[in-house]
């Protein structure tokens, strides 16, 4: 199959989304001189177009999309056309309202913003195929095309009545039978029994707590209706262009795919990222997003979005200071990206994103964000030749489900105080904090070239991710799980004893009587550290080799971590130093190390193929020692022994010399 080497050609692509049709046609020849002096070398049209493509049912305009695409290919800037599917124009909500999502209290979702479609509607599926069908033989032979995008952030939920026929003959192909979907279910709670398929209905509104199972078929459910009408498209522009890749963004941590799934079908995977720039925590949100594409790609993947500067849907939107844009974006190369493109290329006057930043800004080409993407450009092309389709190796490996997570975010659970995300973070941050590079991956995934695998949590595991697990650790895998992990089996069931058994003596816990949840303020007390958001009372079997009690109130004495063996158990979430430097130990034993000793704070170093990357997240200079003579690529000098970052400074070096 194609991949994003069939577009990179030894480049980073270097762009964004281009919105043309907002600006008049003599605006385009300017836009295409600035790309030019910026090194863009791609662009995405047409993810909103389809009003602008096919202003009646079956009328359609292309002669400004041709002009366009010749345009570009006479300047070398290719193009990522894209469906515009994610954005139906008025009249086929009007003609057809069977289009139109419904949310779980039967509200439409009507025209006027984005992403008003139902995904389980054939009517919409029709007329999706239909444009998707005249773009692509329309353009399949253009030589400006290099790639597909497919819709756009897939986010749309429908609990509508069509949705509610689909969602049957989901149950009726994952159940077979009533008997089973109604054991599945536990819908002798509530007295929930179905007796004809007729009676289930999606995850509308009740009165009290949902059915926690049906919720969570109902998210699987969502994720594969979109990416039927995902594929459809996919299909379809395959079979024009067979020689080119295809992708769609996701947006990361969302709740309504299942990514790896998705990232299966997919020949590009690619994300939108947008750590807020205020946010201390900003560069580690950015690093476990990147971490995370990269695994689902298993290789170079495509930064689809990003801000040049300020947002528009925070609360106070604030730009990003000189230096940190192409500070995050080489980051992003660094951990594998082999694009680097934004939303968008020129900011809208108008329209509800006119406050959301572009690469040329209102400030125009004397602003300083379209000249902190001049040198971007100049950066990437530099890189290109010498990063373009290498890897990232990761010796750790965290694992992450969205079914898991699904289930564990039901109402009705021990605790509200926290979110899984956060959970996921703070054990992605201690790992990113002891400089330890890490993959993602599906606790079904092949786990051992890794000397360490982290599960921050797993509340929900099937039998064969459990014994995936065991056979891990029996094979002289190194093992360090979190709180509320191997709870419940695939269908939300709790496992007798609170914990699977065969997890319980991995880890060396005869019984865990309760949880102990902690308030949001709250801490608990241990040997060496305190805990947060969570406790458990847990009595030991007497196999662990080494324990961390917990000193004072109910737990006293009790353990907070076991340790039996290779395998570890956290039953609460130390705080971020503590738990830094208890996973740095439990790496380092087992033979993980950081990518580069003595770093100062705030230093990212992140080994890419042949190539070093330093990244300095402080506002301060500091000086980086580096072993032997390198070369910095970005500066084109000679390193010995160190290298001195400035305020969001970036050194690319080359291995030392022989």
């Amino acid at each position: 199959m194609p991949s994003l080497a069939d577009t990179t050609r030894n480049r980073v692509l270097f762009g964004g989304d281009y919105n043309p049709e907002q600006w008049p046609e003599e605006t385009w020849h300017e836009d295409v001189r600035l790309m030019r002096e910026a090194g863009v070398n791609s662009v995405t049209l047409g993810v909103f177009s389809w009003s602008k493509l096919e202003p009646r049912p079956g009328v359609h305009d292309f002669g400004w999309l041709d002009r366009l695409m010749d345009l570009m290919h006479a300047n070398g800037i290719g193009v990522v056309l894209a469906t515009p599917t994610a954005s139906p124009p008025p009249w086929l909500g009007r003609l057809h309202p069977d289009t139109l999502p419904r949310d779980e209290d039967g509200r439409t979702e009507w025209w006027g913003g984005r992403q008003h479609f139902s995904h389980s509607s054939a009517t919409y599926r029709r007329h999706a195929a239909a444009i998707t069908e005249a773009l692509a033989a329309r353009y399949a032979g253009h030589p400006a095309l290099t790639m597909w995008h497919i819709n756009n952030e897939y986010c749309t939920f429908d609990h509508g009545d069509e949705a509610a026929t689909r969602f049957r003959r989901w149950l009726q192909d994952r159940y077979g039978t009533l008997d089973a979907l109604n054991t599945a279910w536990g819908t002798a709670f509530w007295s929930q029994g179905y007796g004809d398929w007729e009676e289930i209905l999606p995850a509308r509104r009740t009165h009290y707590l949902k059915n926690p199972t049906q919720v969570l078929d109902f998210r699987r459910f969502t994720s594969d209706m979109l990416l039927e009408c995902f594929t459809a498209e996919r299909d379809i522009v395959r079979r024009h262009t067979p020689h080119l890749p295809v992708t769609t963004n996701f947006m990361p941590l969302w709740q309504g795919q299942d990514a790896w799934r998705w990232a299966e079908e997919e020949d590009v995977v690619s994300v939108d990222v947008y750590p807020d720039p205020r946010d201390p925590l900003g560069a580690q949100h950015g690093a476990l997003v990147q971490d995370m594409t990269r695994s689902q790609a298993r290789g170079p993947w495509m930064l689809m979005e990003q801000a040049a500067g300020p947002v528009n849907w925070r609360g106070a939107n604030h730009p990003k200071p000189r230096g940190l844009n192409r500070l995050w974006s080489l980051q992003a190369v660094a951990r594998g990206a082999d694009a680097v493109c934004y939303f968008q290329w020129r900011q809208s006057r108008q329209g509800a994103e006119k406050f959301h930043s572009g690469m040329l800004g209102h400030a125009g080409e004397q602003g300083r964000t379209y000249q902190e993407t001049k040198r971007l450009g100049a950066d990437l092309a530099k890189l290109g030749p010498r990063v373009a389709d290498t890897h990232v190796t990761a010796d750790i490996a965290v694992l992450h489900d969205w079914h898991s997570w699904w289930a564990g975010t039901q109402d009705g659970r021990p605790s509200t105080r926290f979110d899984y995300p956060d959970v996921l973070h703070a054990w992605h941050r201690a790992l990113w904090e002891a400089h330890l590079t890490t993959d993602f991956a599906h606790p079904l995934h092949d786990l051992t070239p890794y000397k360490a695998v982290v599960v921050p949590q797993l509340y929900a595991l099937t039998d064969a991710a459990i014994d995936n697990l065991l056979a891990y650790v029996q094979g002289g895998g190194t093992l360090v799980c979190g709180f509320l992990t191997g709870v419940a089996d695939e269908d939300d069931r709790v496992r007798p004893g609170g914990m699977d058994a065969r997890l319980r003596e991995l880890f060396g816990i005869r019984t865990l009587h309760e949880w102990w949840p902690l308030e949001a303020d709250e801490t608990a007390a241990c040997d060496g550290f305190r805990g947060t958001l969570w406790s458990e009372e847990i009595e030991p079997d007497g196999t662990a080799t080494r324990t961390v009690p917990y000193k004072g109130g109910e737990l006293d004495g009790l353990p907070a971590v076991l340790c039996k063996g290779r395998a570890w158990y956290l039953s609460t979430l130390p705080e971020p130093d503590a738990l830094r430097d208890l996973l740095a130990r439990v790496a380092a034993d087992a033979g993980a190390r950081p990518v580069l000793d003595g770093l100062p704070a705030g230093v990212e170093a992140v080994r890419r193929g042949d190539l070093l990357f330093l990244l300095n997240h402080g506002r301060d200079p500091v000086t980086v020692p580096v072993p032997g003579t390198r070369r910095d690529l970005l500066t084109d000098t000679p390193v010995t022994d160190g290298v001195t970052l400035g305020r969001y400074g970036v050194a690319v070096l080359t291995e030392p010399a022989a």
